[in-house]
């Protein structure tokens, strides 16, 4: 890593952005990673011998990935607001792996939403007066915009259902996601309602092959907030692509045990003596990174003495 004066690293040597370098002594670039293993495992009197830098360029990206999903866990924000034409949508981030929570933002103050499987959306396919499917030039058939269950989420449907006389309880039902739920019996109890899914808040359903987000129609108008962990790998850009200096050691080791589990030659008890190594790393650097002291502790601590009338 370059050295940066003060001055550099407050200011970025006076070139936007300003806070470029801001906590930036915490990590190791990639580069420095293949640098330093080319420099210090890779050679004649190493356990792996010589080693194409390529091959440690992948495998150090590969335990960047790992790590990221196991321990580092950096949580991405990313505000979105839904207005009319995203059709109750959101694109996910473009370095989206997977969600830690997703919030409906009212007053600066964040509503979690649940995720309900039975939110209903569909694609359609478009026919002509005779039902025969229509297709594009590529022979691809044709899709509509919207399909009439997303047109009737669209439109906040279905919310509340009278049931006529002659139904089963005859009175008023709630009809939440497909399923009926009923204001019966003594104190008020909703008889049918399906308590994984009841919730004062509004909810949401990743479609992950179209790569969208689809919510209930109560967020409509409203600014949603994602929470959300990446792979590590800054959109393919190697440049930015850095590790933090606590689980540098585990990096090494990962490397190290990837390439021999990869070369014919090695003997088999080399191989698990560098697998015992890596796991042992991976377990340092999780409780360094878990950063737990007393100052940590002491509330869920206190927790523990609370009275429950």
């Amino acid at each position: 890593m370059a050295y940066l004066t003060n001055y550099k690293y407050y200011n970025n040597d006076g070139v936007a952005p300003q806070n470029a370098n801001w906590g930036s002594y915490q990590y190791v670039p990639l580069k420095d990673i293949v640098n330093n293993f080319m420099l210090m495992y890779a050679d004649d009197d190493s356990t792996i011998g010589k080693v194409k830098r390529y091959t440690v360029l992948f495998h150090a990206k590969r335990g960047i990935q790992e790590i990221t999903y196991d321990a580092l866990r950096n949580v991405k924000v990313l505000e979105f607001c839904i207005s009319e034409c995203d059709n109750l949508k959101m694109v996910l981030p473009s370095d989206y792996v997977n969600y830690v929570r997703i919030s409906v933002e009212k007053d600066g103050i964040l509503f979690p939403l649940h995720e309900n499987p039975s939110i209903n959306y569909a694609s359609e396919y478009l026919r002509d007066n005779n039902c025969e499917f229509l297709f594009d030039i590529d022979g691809e058939v044709l899709e509509a915009e919207n399909s009439q269950l997303d047109i009737n989420r669209l439109n906040g449907l279905p919310q509340s259902q009278f049931l006529a006389e002659g139904s089963r309880y005859g009175q008023w039902g709630w009809n939440i996601d497909g399923e009926w739920f009923f204001r019966y019996g003594i104190g008020g109890a909703f008889y049918g309602l399906d308590t994984s899914k009841a919730n004062i808040n509004d909810s949401f359903r990743i479609d992950k092959k179209s790569g969208v987000i689809n919510f209930s129609s109560g967020v409509k108008d409203e600014c949603i907030v994602i929470e959300y962990v990446s792979d590590g790998m800054e959109n393919g850009d190697d440049e930015s692509v850095s590790i933090n200096k606590l689980a540098e050691s585990y990096l090494y080791a990962y490397i190290k045990a990837s390439i021999l589990e990869n070369r014919i030659s090695a003997q088999e008890y080399v191989i698990r003596r560098a697998n015992k190594d890596k796991m042992a790393k991976l377990r340092n650097a999780k409780i360094r990174l878990s950063n737990l002291h007393a100052g940590r502790l002491l509330m869920p601590l206190r927790g523990r003495d609370k009275w429950i009338k």
